[in-house]
């Protein structure tokens, strides 16, 4: 563990997080890989909440039209209610956060163990890898979410609560695979993200000691995760349009190597 001051550190792992949150590389996974080199003042579950909130926001903002129109959905429209289409995006974006919830919480116990264990990057990070890769070949269709895809999707971004796997990059990915559109399929899967993000900051807030809140380290954690989080929603999202996610393939490759020489060395 390297001591370094609150802010320093606290600023290292919010660009780590929020640049890793939407670039299809796994957030948890790069935290988990160089957190351990670092020791920040205060609640690291609180700071961790922080971040989790920092990147929330830009999806929210981002997608600011797509979110306004779900709050509108219920009031809005001479259609009958579940022929909305705002409606009908509340339906699949319940459906695809179910089995997420379901996974996230019956696994839990076992996910946060893999948080310990540095040398499970190695996998991990190649699994990502090949599923980047693997969207090189993705067909080009129109295909839109149906209800049974949003569950696939869930149950997708569930399992992406392990470290290493990232959980942008899996259900996009997915998503291509399956032959959805390249727009909607980022669209779906960042607004799928916020129940989601939302979700874990829930549980975590219930573990955090708010006697050992580091206002600082909170601070610039929350802020430098917000930025780099706005960038990085952006960036991808143009990259996931132009059919070039594969590229983090190399990224996450590399990722795993060096997960396994930190673990073994």
């Amino acid at each position: 563990m390297i001591p370094v001051a609150s802010a320093l550190g606290a600023l290292f792992l919010g660009v780590v997080q929020g640049l890793t949150e939407f670039l299809p590389v796994s957030s948890s996974g790069h935290l988990t890989l160089f957190g351990q080199f670092f020791e920040l003042g205060g609640d690291n579950v609180l700071f961790n909440l922080f971040l989790h909130v920092g990147t929330l926001i830009p999806v929210v903002v981002f997608y600011r039209e797509e979110v306004r129109a779900l709050v509108m959905a219920p009031f809005q429209g001479e259609q009958p209610l579940l022929q909305r289409e705002g409606v009908k995006q509340w339906m699949l974006l319940v459906a695809a956060s179910v089995p997420t919830a379901i996974i996230g919480l019956v696994f839990k116990d076992t996910f946060e163990a893999l948080f310990d264990n540095p040398a499970a990057l190695t996998v991990t990070f190649a699994i990502t890898a090949v599923i980047m890769l693997a969207t090189r070949f993705a067909p080009t269709s129109h295909r839109s979410i149906s209800l049974g895809l949003a569950v696939v999707l869930g149950i997708v971004q569930g399992l992406a609560i392990t470290p290493g796997i990232s959980r942008s990059g899996s259900t996009i990915a997915a998503a291509l695979l399956l032959g959805v559109h390249r727009e909607e399929a980022a669209r779906f899967s960042f607004l799928m993200s916020v129940p989601a993000i939302s979700g874990a900051t829930l549980l975590m807030l219930k573990d955090a000691d708010l006697a050992a809140f580091d206002p600082t380290s909170v601070a610039v954690g929350f802020f430098a995760a917000l930025i780099s989080g706005y960038g990085a929603l952006y960036t991808l999202v143009e990259l996931v349009k132009r059919g070039n996610l594969y590229w983090f393939s190399l990224w996450c490759f590399a990722a795993a190597i060096a997960a396994g020489v930190i673990a073994y060395a």
